[in-house]
């Protein structure tokens, strides 16, 4: 088995970063005497390490994991890349204008500043989403470092789960948002030196070295950048045109008003370096330039030198006489059959039947050496407690917002006592994220997971579009709830997630969805016709206009 190559010694070493890790956050906590320390870090944080704590909290370890498996898996390319522009758009747009809205005034979140503009009703509103949203995302991303994490170490999945959690409630406890970002800034550096070392590693390891593997990538179409193609369907994902036209209104709404990514840029001095830190942080998009560079070589080395049975076993999930079965099953369509490719199957001709998102971890086990593998995979470990420990900070701060509403200054608790309940709702939500992901660990036959991902389909644009009422004083609660509704209504028609898990739950049959234009069935479970990128842009200009049509009442200022 794989976690049999993974040795006491990568054991040490993933507890010892992760020991040292938390030194670090503890030795740079600070004063902790209010929630403004607490929360914000006492504003007092050097821009540079919150644009690498936005980078870390971006990157994730379902980036350090599933990018490279994406490009491996069949047709995967640099396409992905494309949304970079998107993303780097809005980066601009938010410095350029939402963070000097934000340092007017002694505020904790983007909901704080919607509530004083247009009442607490929605800030209420947009926090609801908020939560919601961040409760499946946050978790589903633990769940995806962990699950490769059990494969490779040997550890149950519920203790993976649970070492996360704990670290991730500690590290929050410690020192509030400063402990989070220092952290963070160690899990960016830990990506770009494990991301590194990999790819080269992987070169060395090619026929023909950086040459070999940029023509054999090259010749299976697996370089391509650009996508010019226009259209709605879901099989135009990564697309310039939605580069262009979707992704920048999801990028708005994710640093610009979800508090996850929002919350650093409060950290910062000032509004000049917040927007620094939002616009350097685009600098992380050369660490997925590096993750495609890593599926490309994965693709290219296990075209040349095949996997191991070890490791089809572990990544197709077969043992026995079952393996041989995966490799007579590859096929060659996409290669002339040379002597070579006669004997090593194609990696992407297995597609549907592996689990892409093992690639990585299960290379990094089987071919670095002892100690190295277990630095890597500290960096995984601690990618999925950074997306925890985020989400803590950020969910203990709306939370205590909503019940006490300190930027309003009329609390009649002390600032012990503010800090007190914050320390308590961290734990709180610890407990309850750590709980929900384990949750979804058992529920492996029902489709959650796109369930989970999808949640940014539902949030963004209706969260963006009651920020943008606000900043112009414009929009009622009614009017915004309405639009909120028909937001939800509308990527109900195009999303399949919810309308599968209950198919799969054998509360809706498939066929009563037959005469919906949007849907198409295959084998008893929906596929949309409709990309659900299209949706964030949609669902801005829904809950916008619903927002400033019904009457309004402007809010103090």
């Amino acid at each position: 088995m794989i976690h049999e190559n993974f040795t006491i010694v990568d054991w040490s070493i993933v507890f010892g970063y992760l020991l040292l890790t938390t030194w670090v956050g503890h030795a740079m906590r600070g004063k902790q005497g209010t929630i403004k320390d607490f929360f914000l870090g006492g504003r007092s944080l050097p821009w540079p390490a919150v644009s690498g704590s936005i980078i870390a909290t971006e990157i994730s370890g379902v980036t350090f994991i599933g990018v490279p498996g994406t490009l491996f898996a069949l047709h995967g390319d640099f396409t992905y890349l494309q949304w970079a522009a998107g993303s780097i758009i809005a980066r601009i747009i938010v410095a350029a204008f939402f963070v000097k809205i934000y340092f007017q005034r002694e505020i904790y979140s983007p909901y704080d500043y919607m509530g004083i503009r247009l009442g607490n009703g929605v800030k209420v509103l947009a926090t609801i989403f908020f939560t919601i949203g961040s409760i499946l995302g946050q978790s589903v991303r633990v769940l995806v470092a962990a699950i490769p994490l059990k494969v490779v170490t040997g550890m149950n999945i519920e203790w993976c789960i649970i070492i996360i959690g704990i670290f991730a409630i500690g590290w929050t406890l410690m020192g509030g948002m400063r402990t989070v970002i220092w952290t963070d800034v160690m899990q960016f550096l830990l990506f770009v030196i494990g991301g590194v070392i990999a790819l080269f590693w992987l070169i060395n390891g090619i026929s023909g070295g950086w040459t070999g593997m940029i023509e054999t990538a090259k010749e299976f179409g697996r370089t391509r950048i650009v996508d010019p193609r226009f259209g709605i369907g879901p099989e135009l994902k990564f697309t310039l045109w939605v580069a262009l036209f979707a992704v920048p209104f999801q990028n708005l709404g994710i640093f610009g008003v979800d508090q996850l990514m929002a919350q650093r840029m409060f950290c910062c001095k000032s509004a000049k370096d917040a927007g620094k830190a939002i616009l350097f942080s685009s600098i992380g998009q050369l660490v997925t330039v590096l993750m495609l560079l890593i599926g490309a070589a994965l693709f290219v080395n296990y075209h040349q030198n095949g996997f191991t049975d070890q490791e089809i076993s572990t990544i197709f999930d077969v043992s026995g006489e079952k393996i041989q079965e995966v490799r007579e099953e590859a096929q060659y369509a996409e290669h002339p059959v040379t002597e070579k490719s006669s004997q090593v199957p194609v990696p992407g001709s297995y597609e549907g039947k592996g689990k892409s998102g093992y690639i990585f971890p299960v290379w990094i086990v089987n071919a670095l050496p002892v100690g190295l593998s277990g630095l890597i995979l500290a960096g995984i470990f601690a990618a999925a407690i950074s997306s925890l420990d985020s989400i803590l900070a950020a969910l203990s701060q709306t939370t205590l917002s909503l019940i006490y509403s300190p930027e309003k200054n009329q609390t009649t608790l002390s600032a012990k006592q503010l800090m007190n309940r914050s320390r308590f709702l961290v734990v709180i939500w610890g407990i309850v994220l750590t709980g929900f992901t384990l949750l979804l660990s058992v529920a492996q036959n029902i489709p959650i997971l796109p369930l989970a991902f999808g949640m940014t389909t539902y949030t963004v644009g209706p969260m963006l579009g009651i920020f943008v009422c606000s900043i112009l004083g414009k929009g009622s609660f009614r009017g915004l709830m309405t639009g909120c509704l028909i937001s939800l209504l509308a990527v109900l028609f195009v999303q399949t997630d919810i309308w599968n898990l209950l198919i799969k739950m054998e509360l809706l049959d498939a066929v009563n969805f037959q005469k919906f234009p949007t849907f198409d069935i295959v084998q008893d479970s929906l596929r949309s016709k409709v990309l659900f990128a299209w949706m964030w842009p949609l669902t801005f200009g829904i809950t916008m206009a619903c927002g400033m049509f019904f009457p309004y009442k402007r809010g103090s200022s």
